[in-house]
């Protein structure tokens, strides 16, 4: 008999026993949805996209790509409220679109999730290096790592509770940091009334032209990576009909709230000629837009505040990263898609061989990051880096398609315990918007009179692996797009 590990043509026929367990409440779901985006390319990042596309630019890219990612969410809502499965788009795209595609969307956001485990463990330690600068980076992201896989060990109870206080104090910082900061454009603190002339300063609201816009674009996608968190975890909700909808009906007015709202705030407090703007690093948390907005409302101790908050939005992309990755995992081996010992779950509804093999290669990538020589892990950064696009793009095709069987087998819509609102606008304006951002990546590589190749290389390197990895599997398997009579309908987790 043939070892079952190295049989990958197979779907797993799992026991009850052997299943993944709902711990997940209305709560966890609401912060998971909620905090899912929240993270450095707020607390960082958005003072370089307000320096180079000036407070209005930046406003309108990231109204822009926020409209684009509410209408995902109800995308990935309809779906994940009628079928919640914890493959959600991989599983999704293999039922309503092609096996073959469901197999690539569902390695590319493994691999993609394992990568940022290895890129938080680095910044993790970076972020520590602020209060201790002469301690070893690798003893902090050691412990870091011990404590994801510890949380993540436990129960999901366990990764559900820490995302629930991990997002509570990001949310928390980005309330009182809108309302310090309306306190000070009034002039009821921090001094005299700000006012809009720090919106309106030189070639403000709008800088670098529709150029800045689109580079900011492509800021504001990875800004909003990790909303479909909520779709992942859908298979471990306890009440997942009634908490998924909750939960995806946050994402509007935490797009509204968190993202536009806090960046106009900057935009009339900083102007975006100010150079630490310019400065978007992790190590550079002393000139955060927010760092410099609390400081200037004369709040001290702003910049150890600040890098604690970062601290606490690093080890939740980390911990989300795990879950993620070790779920999508499990649902690949479950399907037959990968090695069927990764299927394993324990008596606590863990899948630790899963869960321990991305430990493992997030780990390995972190230690690849250490070597002087540091080319591999900038390749593997960068592979990484178009993954959340092209998991978006997944989430538009197959609601699409998901719609469209649901009718064309003579379904009632009114029968959709959450129905995406303004089909087919939603997913096709997402797709056309999420594909504008994959290939516009890199655009500068192609806009210097020459080509530069090895910048279009390492930009687009997630691409054709995406690409060779959809092919090949579907050449393998012979698979074809499914019927949309033919779709399968039947929820198994």
């Amino acid at each position: 008999m043939s070892k079952p590990s190295l049989q990958l043509n197979e779907a797993v026929p799992l026991q009850s026993e052997n299943q993944l367990k709902r711990g997940l409440r209305a709560r966890h779901m609401t912060m998971i949805a909620i905090g899912g985006s929240i993270g450095t390319g707020l607390f960082l990042a958005s003072g370089g996209a307000i320096s180079s596309a000036g407070p209005g630019g930046a406003l309108v890219a990231y109204a822009a790509i926020g409209i684009m990612v509410f209408f995902l969410m109800t995308s990935l809502g309809e779906m994940a409220s009628f079928m919640p499965v914890t493959g959600s788009f991989s599983t999704y795209a293999t039922k309503f679109v092609d096996p073959a595609l469901g197999f690539a969307l569902g390695w590319n956001y493994w691999y993609n999730w394992a990568i940022t485990l290895a890129v938080e463990l680095s910044a993790g330690a970076m972020v520590m290096e602020f209060w201790f600068p002469k301690s070893s980076p690798i003893l902090w992201s050691a412990l870091f790592l011990a404590i994801l896989l510890a949380i993540n060990v436990l129960s999901v109870k366990g990764y559900g509770e820490a995302e629930y206080w991990f997002a509570f104090i990001k949310v928390a910082t980005i309330i009182i940091f809108i309302a310090v900061g309306l306190l000070m454009i009034f002039g009821i603190m921090g001094g005299e009334s700000v006012g809009f002339k720090n919106f309106t300063v030189k070639d403000a609201p709008f800088s670098g032209g529709v150029m800045g816009i689109l580079g900011v674009f492509m800021v504001a996608g990875f800004a909003f990576q990790g909303t479909e968190l909520v779709g992942i975890a859908a298979g471990e909700s306890e009440n997942p009909e009634k908490n998924i909808p909750k939960a995806i009906k946050q994402v509007f007015w935490r797009i509204l709230l968190f993202y536009v709202l806090a960046i106009f705030v900057i935009g009339l407090l900083i102007p975006y000629t100010n150079p630490n703007l310019l400065h978007s690093d992790i190590k550079d948390v002393s000139v955060s837009p927010f760092t410099l907005v609390f400081e200037k409302a004369g709040l001290a101790f702003a910049a150890s505040v600040m890098n604690a908050i970062i601290l606490t939005a690093v080890l939740s992309a980390g911990n989300s990263g795990m879950y993620a990755a070790t779920r999508m995992l499990w649902t690949l081996a479950k399907e037959g898609k990968a090695p069927r010992f990764l299927a394993k779950v324990n008596s606590r509804g863990i899948p630790m061989n899963a869960l321990l093999v991305t430990t493992v290669i997030g780990a390995a990538a972190f230690l690849s990051s250490l070597f002087k020589n540091d080319a591999v892990y900038l390749w593997l950064l960068n592979a990484s880096g178009m993954s959340g696009f092209i998991a978006w793009l997944g989430i538009a095709i197959s609601h699409y398609r998901f719609r469209k069987a649901y009718i064309a087998q003579g379904r009632d819509l009114n029968e959709l315990v959450y129905k995406a609102k303004w089909f087919p606008f939603g997913p096709l304006f997402s797709f056309i918007l999420c594909l504008f951002v994959v290939l516009g990546q890199n655009y500068g590589a192609f806009t210097g009179g020459k080509i530069d190749w090895y910048g279009v290389a390492v930009s687009y390197i997630g691409l054709p692996l995406f690409i060779i990895a959809w092919l090949a599997y579907k050449w393998i398997k012979k698979t074809k797009i499914v019927p949309l009579e033919k779709c399968d309908f039947s929820s198994e987790n």
